[in-house]
């Protein structure tokens, strides 16, 4: 409940940001950059994050960064006009340190309460409610920003916050008892570990391929160069995600079962030609609802089995650290998407070429993932023979 409240609120709010930002008229540049910000935070502060992940206590730790993200997300209806699109950067930037930590810890926690296949279980109804939030929030997101404008949106978002705090003070949380280790030797500890266990880098490079999917900085420019003249802004933005995010949502139910690590790579093969696929039609907004819901129909279940191969080959006093560093790779991989998409629109690459750029490296991926089997999935491993 307390993660359905709180990420529904998040994207909730963010058609209010994509709506605010455009009718600022920034540059697909500036553009990029502001969507960027969003994975900033998990990119720099990863070693920091594990390592007091792995040191504080869960439960105050996860309430006082829900507090960080009510005052931010209030302190957007202080942004007016363009010129303060520095300061909607800032704002942005301290909310998402404060969920990045948060999600580092969340993901930290549930091995603790889960293990084996139902651990890949959790996994999927993590992400199937993050779905749910993510296609609610947009899609009433949309409404709410066209209908009541953006500073109510935000409010409203404050609100929800509350809440989530609310009953995430009720729930009891059993404390794993920490060693009492120097916090810069944490810091290098973690460094190390993933670096003699090269399996596990392996793992977070095949996770963080799933980021290919940030294409929010695609969407707005589809909505700016097309389909603003079919549809209002905010409705289109919130629309076309909402769609996504019901296939996030299905997707898992209806093949979640069936995925395991001999056939991965077929689903990194048809999400990459699913892209290429969409590229042909993405000018067409009724079109791009159809193609977005195919996008998101194989997207869930790559995130959930990638991240559950990477937990269970994790030891668990390490958890913080590499699921910190984990994010880390992912949104480098999902800002280096959504910078490629503002400069390569900014220097006249056409968004169906750019669309089918991403979908060749979910082939290329499917591709790598046949030689990681070969090298890794031959002999038995810790807990992955298990999936």
């Amino acid at each position: 409940m307390v993660q359905f409240i709180v990420y529904f609120g998040a994207w909730f709010s963010n058609v209010a940001i994509y709506t605010l930002i455009l009718e600022f008229g920034v540059s697909p540049i500036v553009n990029a950059m502001v969507v960027a910000t969003y994975s900033l935070p998990a990119i720099f502060l990863a070693p920091l994050s594990g390592s007091l992940v792995d040191k504080l206590e869960f439960k105050k730790f996860m309430i006082t960064l829900m507090s960080i993200e009510l005052i931010m997300t209030l302190m957007y209806m202080f942004i007016s006009d363009i010129s303060d699109i520095w300061l909607l950067m800032v704002f942005i930037f301290i909310r998402m340190t404060a969920a990045s930590l948060f999600f580092t810890a969340e993901m930290s926690l549930l091995p603790q309460v889960v293990k084996g296949d139902e651990l890949r279980v959790a996994n999927e109804l993590h992400s199937i409610i993050w779905s749910v939030s993510y296609a609610l929030g947009m899609a009433l997101g949309g409404i709410a920003t066209n209908f009541f404008g953006t500073h109510y949106v935000f409010l409203i978002d404050a609100f929800f916050f509350l809440i989530g705090i609310y009953l995430f003070s009720s729930i009891h949380i059993a404390e794993v008892k920490r060693k009492a280790e120097p916090f810069m030797q944490m810091i290098i500890n973690g460094f190390n570990y993933i670096k003699n266990h090269h399996l596990i880098l392996h793992l977070m490079l095949l996770h963080a391929v799933v980021a290919l999917t940030s294409i929010d900085a695609l969407i707005n420019l589809l909505t700016d160069f097309h389909y603003k003249y079919v549809i209002a802004i905010p409705l289109a933005i919130g629309w076309i995600n909402a769609t996504r995010a019901l296939a996030l949502m299905v997707g898992p139910l209806i093949i979640g079962k069936y995925v395991n690590k001999t056939n991965l790579h077929w689903v990194m093969f048809m999400q990459g030609v699913i892209f290429i696929l969409w590229a042909m039609v993405e000018h067409n907004f009724y079109m791009s609802l159809f193609s977005m819901f195919a996008v998101g129909f194989f997207t869930t279940t790559l995130w959930s089995y990638t991240y559950t191969m990477l937990q269970e080959q994790t030891d668990q006093e390490f958890l913080g650290r590499v699921v910190a560093y984990n994010d880390m790779i992912f949104m480098i991989v999902a800002v280096s998407t959504t910078m490629f998409i503002g400069v390569a629109s900014k220097n006249g690459i056409a968004l169906s070429l750019i669309t089918v750029m991403i979908g060749l490296g979910f082939i290329m991926t499917g591709f790598y993932y046949i030689w990681f089997k070969s090298k890794y999935l031959t002999s038995p491993m810790k807990n992955l023979t298990k999936l």
